[in-house]
């Protein structure tokens, strides 16, 4: 490993590590009230105190949020492929998800709540309502963006619009598709946060409503760290679930930019 690559590997944690140095020493300079915005070392504490909490319901967000996520996909990635696959449906449906998806998911909780009562199944729907839109837009976009110059060649070869689909749209599709599970992962943790803090007893949400309603805002902090970690480590798995799969599609420059 060169000097070059060792500096790019390092520079996340050396990036952070400057950050937290700086907010420590900020909060003491100026001497910031713990209340308004506790120093790292404060939030460090309160994850030694409060771990079994954030650990037990750090464990129920990240479960209510992958399994919301993983109903968008397969549901994102079968409605993209249907919208893509014809410009009369892509033209009858889109403007309906627009408009849903311009909807503030915070107003459908209670309309779940009503269906489902609160806890695990709003939590779940909340993420998936709120992830899948990305995965359909990019799949069916993926889909719509074949060259009408290729088509027409692959037609004058004898291919039918199935076989263009299979050989030459879904390959194509795929960096579009996997490019969107690293933006629809981290939706899905804001939609489980989201539903907890109104509609639940377990969770992130719920756990930092909680410690604002005890002016415990370390412990919010907490939360907010524990979800940050959860959405950068599944981010970091769909960016390497993207590396793999779409190797082909990659520059051969970008990593030596």
């Amino acid at each position: 490993m060169n000097r070059r690559a060792l500096i790019i590997r390092l520079s996340p944690w050396l990036f952070t590590i400057g950050l937290v140095v700086i907010w420590e020493a900020a909060c003491w300079l100026f001497e910031i009230p713990v209340f308004f915005l506790p120093p790292p070392t404060a939030i460090a504490q309160a994850f030694v105190e409060f771990w079994r909490p954030i650990w037990r319901n750090s464990l129920f967000t990240l479960t209510t949020t992958m399994i919301g996520f993983g109903l968008a996909v397969g549901f994102g990635l079968l409605l993209g492929l249907v919208i893509g696959w014809s410009r009369t449906i892509y033209s009858g449906i889109y403007p309906l998800m627009i408009g849903f998806n311009a909807i503030p998911k915070v107003a459908v909780v209670p309309i779940l709540v009503l269906w489902f009562g609160i806890g695990f199944v709003p939590a779940v729907l909340t993420a998936f309502l709120i992830s899948f839109f990305p995965i359909v837009v990019n799949v069916a976009t993926g889909l719509a963006t074949i060259e009408p110059e290729l088509e027409d060649v692959l037609k004058a070869l004898g291919a039918s619009k199935l076989d263009i689909m299979r050989k030459v749209g879904i390959p194509r599709t795929l960096p579009y598709f996997f490019g969107s599970l690293k933006i629809s992962i981290t939706l899905a943790f804001v939609g489980s946060v989201i539903s907890e803090s109104i509609a639940s007893n377990y969770g992130i949400g719920n756990l930092m409503l909680q410690a604002q309603a005890q002016f415990q805002v370390p412990l919010i902090f907490a939360g907010l760290v524990a979800l940050a970690v959860e959405g950068i480590v599944m981010y970091w798995a769909m960016a390497v679930l993207e590396a793999r799969m779409t190797r082909w599609a990659q520059r051969s420059g970008f990593a030596q930019n």
